[in-house]
């Protein structure tokens, strides 16, 4: 029986989370074996054309959750701010998907690139989990992320404003400072969600108190570098690396295809 998406945020090691951008990707991600798959609103965005942000990724979000929510494994999507300044249309978009069956949000305390009032942001968190309570909300805070009151005391208040509206978990993207880490993941009494980074493992991570690793917009845009890298290989002649078969890749678009769709419990 597959566990609980909640329950992954308390095993002996961080939860790894890998950022999906499209069903192949996500479906490449399941076959490696990871039990919960996110989405990256960067990546979706990018590949619609679009820039990140600005609210700009919320129907492709939706149109690929509907389909990752077939996979065997937990779903949790990048929702940007919610889409929205009012708590109501929050709760709601996220309603529609815990109805499609994802199992989790993230939701940023940013707009436009700015943070805005904590208490303004609890209030989306709150009505969220009013009207869907099982949907684990990671709540983001993104002080660091965006140089504004970039400290830890800033974010370890902020949490704390999440965690009081109903957050069941805390992200803080930007955060790779050794010492700041265990500050923070000690200061706040959810588990602390950070950004993948070249300069600490995720066995370190742990060691530092952290229980959730997202790898972000990294596999998209590694993909991106290495599909150009394959490209003038060929044009220079220079040898191309193995890539998946072809018919591998088709047998689990074909299988995915015969999945029966329909919302699965968030749990």
């Amino acid at each position: 029986m597959m566990a609980a998406f909640r329950d992954l945020h308390n095993t002996a090691s961080p939860l790894l989370l890998p950022n999906a951008w499209d069903v192949g990707s996500a479906l490449a991600f399941a076959t490696a074996g990871f039990p919960a798959v996110g989405t990256t609103s960067f990546g979706i965005a990018a590949s619609a054309g679009l820039p990140d942000g600005g609210r700009s990724s919320k129907a492709v979000t939706a149109a690929l959750v509907a389909q990752l929510c077939r996979l065997p494994v937990h779903v949790t999507a990048d929702i940007e701010d919610g889409y929205s300044d009012d708590p109501v249309e929050v709760a709601e978009t996220v309603a529609q998907l815990a109805d499609l069956g994802v199992a989790g949000v993230n939701l940023e305390d940013s707009t436009a690139g700015h943070l805005v009032d904590p208490a303004a942001f609890a209030g989306k968190v709150a009505a969220v989990k009013r009207r869907s309570p099982a949907v684990f909300v990671n709540a983001r805070v993104d002080n660091i992320w965006f140089g504004e009151q970039a400290t830890v005391d800033a974010v370890l208040l902020r949490a704390s404003v999440y965690a009081d509206a109903g957050a069941d978990g805390i992200f803080v993207p930007g955060l790779v400072v050794p010492e700041d880490i265990q500050i923070i993941t000690a200061g706040i009494g959810l588990p602390v969600n950070v950004l993948a980074h070249p300069s600490l493992t995720v066995a370190e991570l742990g060691e530092l108190g952290v229980r959730r690793v997202s790898s972000g917009s990294l596999p998209y845009r590694a993909a991106v570098d290495a599909a150009v890298n394959v490209v003038t290989a060929l044009r220079d002649g220079r040898p191309v690396p193995v890539a998946t078969p072809y018919w591998e890749m088709q047998s689990r678009l074909e299988a995915f295809s015969r999945r029966p769709s329909g919302p699965r419990a968030a749990t």
